[in-house]
């Protein structure tokens, strides 16, 4: 009998508890030799009511925490009632908080369910670090990790998706990982452990809902040991995703150049890679780009330069031999007056400095700098971004007119780029594009007495 078999079949012959010290042994041994408790997250159901027990009997130091979200009216409030007598009746520090979850949920623009656990693990982990708690602990058992798995392969998360739920991902553990819904059912029964049943957990309303209701039980009857085959599955999806992220790491080493803020993928490197699409996937993904849009990242690597897709958050652009990835400039004030000198700038990305000289003996050669004739100024002046149509004579080109755009295409300024090129503009004519060339009408002569000098920096 190999050692996997026969330490399956001593597991199996374990109650519950014995099954809960061996299985975490490392996490809660360890917090044992150092006297920190761990912070328990316990709603009132069958499965926190649960855990809650089992580390009762284990005699290890711990602390519960409730929220009541204020969803349910008189329900919620029992559940709340229970968890505190709970921790009263067995002396264990409790912590507890009354969430106005309708009224966030709306001010953030977000979900319910989303709201509410953002308000949960934020409140949660304050509290651990107040009271210097090792590890806060939540009742996620085997089904739901098993839901977890079908809900991310379903949704398309990629092998990240395969290894569910972690049982320890940072300060947070999950204890009863390793049980599954009957087991904890059956042990609350037979140990008259109180608890309540969460009347929403009974609806479709929610996605794990509709998958533990609808699809598992279909899956349970052609494979009666569908949950217990998954969970192992998962560990070995997981150790398969620890090779599989080393392998990524080295393609993005390789392919990643980073200029600034912006990152640069050359194309022919890229295109000889393989498998081309997996590495297209994991290399855009942590940018907000998803599956569906695979197709459109391929299709830029044969695009022709300006050509883009992006994210909530970022843009990819083919220029020329590479792809750009860069952020999406945000929404900020792109019409600024000058009424006045001294003065600074800020307009986000940039930092602009205006100050008078009356000392012209040296002029710095720095493209960030404007050296500009006082005399032909009239104020206000006023910084803005580029427009289509703007136009200037280009300092050194004898008078000669040419649209911005064009000039800015000329030194193969990339598109990302040029969304963030700023002019300054006097009685509707460019004076200057910002940290490249100054107009010709209002460059410095033997005969300027008094000088605006305009420095661009990065904010």
């Amino acid at each position: 009998m190999s050692y996997r078999l026969h330490t399956r079949i001593l597991l199996t012959n374990m109650d519950l508890l014995q099954q809960f010290l061996h299985r975490n042994e490392g996490i809660l041994h360890s917090n044992a030799m150092d006297i920190s408790p761990v912070l328990l997250a316990v709603s009132g159901g069958m499965d926190s009511m649960c855990m809650a027990y089992l580390f009762s009997r284990s005699n290890l130091p711990f602390a519960i925490a409730h929220c009541n979200f204020q969803l349910r009216g008189e329900e919620a409030d029992k559940d709340q009632q229970l968890v505190s007598e709970w921790a009263a009746k067995h002396n264990v520090p409790f912590h507890t908080v009354n969430f106005d979850t309708a009224d966030k949920s709306a001010e953030w623009k977000k979900g319910t369910q989303e709201t509410a656990r953002i308000l949960r693990y934020e409140w949660l982990d304050n509290i651990r670090q107040t009271n210097k708690y090792a590890y806060i602990a939540t009742a996620h058992h085997a089904n739901d990790n098993v839901e977890t798995l079908l809900m991310n392969l379903f949704k398309g998360t990629g092998i990240s998706g395969l290894h569910g739920i972690p049982l320890r991902n940072g300060n947070i553990i999950r204890p009863l990982l390793f049980a599954e819904r009957s087991d904890i059912a059956a042990y609350v029964a037979a140990n008259d452990i109180p608890y309540r049943d969460d009347a929403s957990n009974a609806t479709d309303a929610y996605l794990r809902n509709a998958v533990r209701h609808n699809i598992v039980p279909v899956i349970n009857e052609w494979f009666p040991n569908a949950v217990q085959n998954v969970g192992q599955s998962i560990q070995r999806f997981s150790q398969a995703e620890e090779l599989y992220r080393k392998a990524i790491d080295t393609e993005k080493k390789k392919l990643l150049e980073h200029r600034g803020k912006d990152i640069y993928i050359p194309v022919r490197k890229l295109n000889k890679r393989t498998p081309l699409e997996t590495i297209c996937y994991e290399l855009f993904l942590p940018y907000g780009f998803i599956s569906a849009q695979l197709p459109q990242i391929l299709h830029l690597l044969t695009a022709e330069t300006g050509k883009f897709i992006q994210s909530p958050t970022h843009r990819i652009i083919r220029n020329r031999d590479f792809l750009i990835l860069t952020t999406i400039p945000q929404s900020a004030t792109d019409f600024i007056a000058v009424d006045g000198v001294p003065c600074t700038i800020d307009t986000g990305l940039h930092k602009f400095k205006f100050t008078v000289i009356n000392d012209i003996g040296h002029i710095d050669q720095d493209p960030g700098v404007a050296y500009i004739d006082m005399k032909r100024l009239t104020f206000p002046l006023f910084l803005r971004k580029w427009r289509t149509g703007d136009y200037f004579y280009p300092l050194g080109m004898q008078m000669k007119k040419k649209k911005i755009g064009r000039f800015l295409t000329d030194r193969k300024i990339p598109l990302h780029e040029k969304e963030h090129v700023w002019v300054l503009e006097c009685d509707k004519r460019i004076a200057w594009v910002a940290g490249m060339r100054l107009d010709e009408r209002f460059k410095i002569k033997d005969s300027t007495a008094s000088v605006l000098k305009v420095s661009l920096t990065s904010s």
